[in-house]
């Protein structure tokens, strides 16, 4: 099985640059199922009911979130009401939504979670212990597991990986909008990789336009940030899962 993990989508234009050409991709990628980090689907900050379903429906299977879940007030109901939209699940638990999801793909129960890093963040319950408990919750009700691991600190994700290496299928890590190098598989078969980057304009501050962030930093002054112009460009992984051992192949990371 083959599993597309699609970085933070930043902005308006990259959700429609998805939800327009990812059948097309999964078809010539030969992609059995996909996962998408949707946080920053609406102009830099939060994501929108109307992304939300046209993602969906453009041909991604789950949507993951982070730390911006909550930039936009209507996406409250559609975590309640779509369970292909999760957020990270170290969040106190009378916040709206579900950290993770059981879908199916070929016949193979798939469970996808979400949580969100402490280190440099928000001072949330633990990642692990919230792993934990999801994975001992659903024992016996799925068949392979992936978690989007949304991080500050390279430390913190690369230190999931290895907690998590032959527990969970697929651990990969989001919210730095920046590629790491580091693929691979660990010695336990989980496919790992820290980032995997961003789908957005390239042109830009991490899918921000450069003039706000520049004078953010000069200044520290509060400024109004905004997705940056230029042309899209997805990036993301695919994960070569055998099916019948668990053990990820391989990790190949991918532009388009």
């Amino acid at each position: 099985m083959k599993i597309l993990a699609i970085g933070d989508i930043v902005g308006t234009a990259a959700t429609d640059f998805v939800s327009s050409r990812l059948w097309g991709l999964r078809s010539t990628l030969g992609v059995d199922f996909v996962i998408a980090n949707g946080e920053n689907a609406w102009d830099i900050k939060g994501i929108r009911r109307e992304q939300a379903q046209a993602l969906l429906d453009g041909g991604v299977d789950v949507i993951t979130t982070g730390n911006h879940v909550w930039g936009q007030r209507d996406i409250y109901s559609f975590l309640d009401d779509d369970s292909r939209i999760i957020r990270p699940a170290n969040f106190p638990g009378r916040t709206p939504g579900s950290g993770y999801t059981v879908v199916e793909a070929l016949g193979y129960r798939i469970l996808c979670m979400n949580a969100q890093g402490t280190a440099l963040m928000e001072p949330l319950d633990s990642p692990f212990e919230a792993v934990d408990k999801i994975l001992e919750r659903e024992a016996g009700n799925y068949d392979l597991s992936i978690l989007d691991f949304h991080a500050e600190a390279t430390s913190e994700k690369i230190a999931m990986g290895y907690y998590l290496d032959g527990r969970v299928n697929i651990v990969f890590g989001t919210h730095t909008h920046v590629q790491t190098s580091d693929a691979k598989v660990l010695p336990g078969g989980t496919g790992y990789i820290t980032d995997i980057g961003m789908t957005g304009p390239e042109d830009g501050v991490l899918g921000a336009a450069a003039g706000p962030v520049l004078e953010k930093f000069l200044t520290h002054m509060p400024t109004r940030f905004s997705v940056a112009q230029g042309e899209v460009h997805l990036w993301g992984a695919i994960f070569d899962l055998d099916t019948s051992s668990g053990k990820v192949r391989s990790v190949e990371c991918i532009r388009i």
